[in-house]
């Protein structure tokens, strides 16, 4: 039996629900865990935005502003106008989870100052990254339309631009990982943190970056999805 756009009944459907499930259920560990640990107030009793100057002070930073953005969790590091933004419950959270989320944003900051590669190879990919993803459907649906030659091209150039936002997800894994590993470290050689809040905070910071596994296991199944769907339409 062959599958694919075929089929009335999709077989890989299956991949790409499997991987919609496991971004569910990360997303809710990671809010979960920072909610839990969003109750143990730090013993130093510094905000997350306090928590971030002292790091990136301590690591030679000036040049970098911290500022207050909206959301819930919508912490991020911006480093093309070096910017480390803290959202409402981490800016001024005294929390251990505030704490630990504010300084694996430093984490990325320290990254941008010592010139870490794979945080230069993913803001390098990014541009082609979104470009890649905006296009890839629109190929691969109007290739779709064709039999021919031109429909196969079509779908070829849609899976090698869906390509690169896979590739951006996996560059993504080692450099959240490392600016967690900087943060805790940080975090212990400043002694904002007991040993005892530095587990809570890894506890928070572990959740997080299996957010980021999540999101490129998920990008890979819908590669292997497209792959399966379209890979033998080249034979035909």
């Amino acid at each position: 039996m062959r599958f694919g756009y075929y089929s009335w009944i999709d077989p890989t459907y299956l991949l790409v629900i499997f991987g919609a499930l496991i971004c569910m259920i990360a997303s809710a560990r990671v809010k979960t865990t920072f909610g839990k640990y969003s109750r143990f107030r730090s013993m130093s009793n510094m905000t997350g935005a306090q928590a971030a100057e002292r790091i990136l002070r301590t690591a030679g930073i000036y040049d970098v502003a911290i500022r207050h953005v909206s959301g819930n969790l919508t912490d991020h590091y911006n480093p093309r106008n070096k910017t480390l933004n803290l959202s409402d419950s981490v800016y001024g959270s005294a929390s251990v989870a505030a704490v630990g989320v504010a300084a694996h944003e430093c984490g990325h900051a320290i990254q941008h100052q010592k010139s870490y590669a794979p945080l230069a190879i993913r803001s390098a990919i990014v541009p082609v990254a979104n470009i890649g993803s905006t296009l890839a459907w629109p190929f691969i649906l109007i290739g779709m339309f064709f039999t021919s030659s031109t429909g196969s091209l079509l779908i070829n150039i849609g899976i090698f631009c869906f390509s690169f936002a896979v590739l951006f997800q996996l560059v993504t894994l080692p450099v959240e990982f490392n600016a967690s590993g900087r943060a805790l470290v940080m975090l212990e050689h400043t002694g904002m943190l007991t040993s005892d809040e530095l587990k809570k905070t890894r506890k928070v910071l572990r959740a997080a970056a299996l957010t980021y596994v999540a999101s490129a296991a998920a990008a890979i199944l819908q590669l292997l999805r497209l792959l399966i769907l379209f890979g033998g339409r080249n034979d035909d």
